[in-house]
């Protein structure tokens, strides 16, 4: 198997390279089960978004990264969007996304109304793993304006490919398509 090194603000990681259904190649980055990885990202984005009074990721992969940056920020909280609706959402919020890399389907996010109510009013920092297409991205800048929060910044470990040109986001390393 073939690896790409990428250096994020002083920890290297090696990621394996994978093809996708759509026939490119990404240099994979899961965070699942890596405590010292987690932690190292966790620290470096919370330099990054400390300014922020509230934070908003994603399932799955963002939910580890985010804790660490939230317990670094002192935050009690942290909203998570979800790929399915649970019972506990009934009220909350929802958008439909354009399909990710890594998915290649339109996909769903929902926040319960605790979450919502918690953006409502606050300096919002979105939190993931990877930005490629930026497609996630959009969905999560939809609930926090439909919730009343200000989007305050946008921080990621990776940019994926284009994704590295935008000015609007802040990231620890970069990746390419392959």
């Amino acid at each position: 198997m073939n690896y790409f090194k990428v250096d994020l603000n002083g920890m290297t990681a090696e990621l394996p390279i994978i093809p996708l259904p759509s026939g490119v190649n990404i240099a994979f980055f899961n965070l699942h089960g890596n405590v010292a990885l987690t932690e190292h990202c966790g620290k470096e984005l919370s330099k990054l978004v400390s300014d922020c009074e509230v934070l908003l990721t994603a399932e799955s992969k963002g939910l580890q990264l985010t804790h660490v940056i939230a317990r670094e920020l002192g935050h009690r909280y942290y909203a998570v969007a979800r790929k399915s609706k649970k019972l506990y959402m009934q009220d909350g919020l929802e958008v439909t996304i354009d399909s990710s890399i890594t998915t290649g389907r339109e996909q769903k996010l929902y926040i319960s109304k605790h979450d919502a109510e918690l953006m409502r009013g606050k300096k919002v920092g979105i939190i993931d793993d990877v930005v490629s297409t930026g497609n996630s991205l959009v969905g999560l800048e939809k609930l926090v304006l439909m919730s009343g929060g200000t989007i305050c910044k946008k921080a990621f470990v990776l940019a994926e490919g284009k994704a590295a040109e935008r000015t609007d986001i802040s990231y620890l390393g970069v990746i390419p398509l392959l």
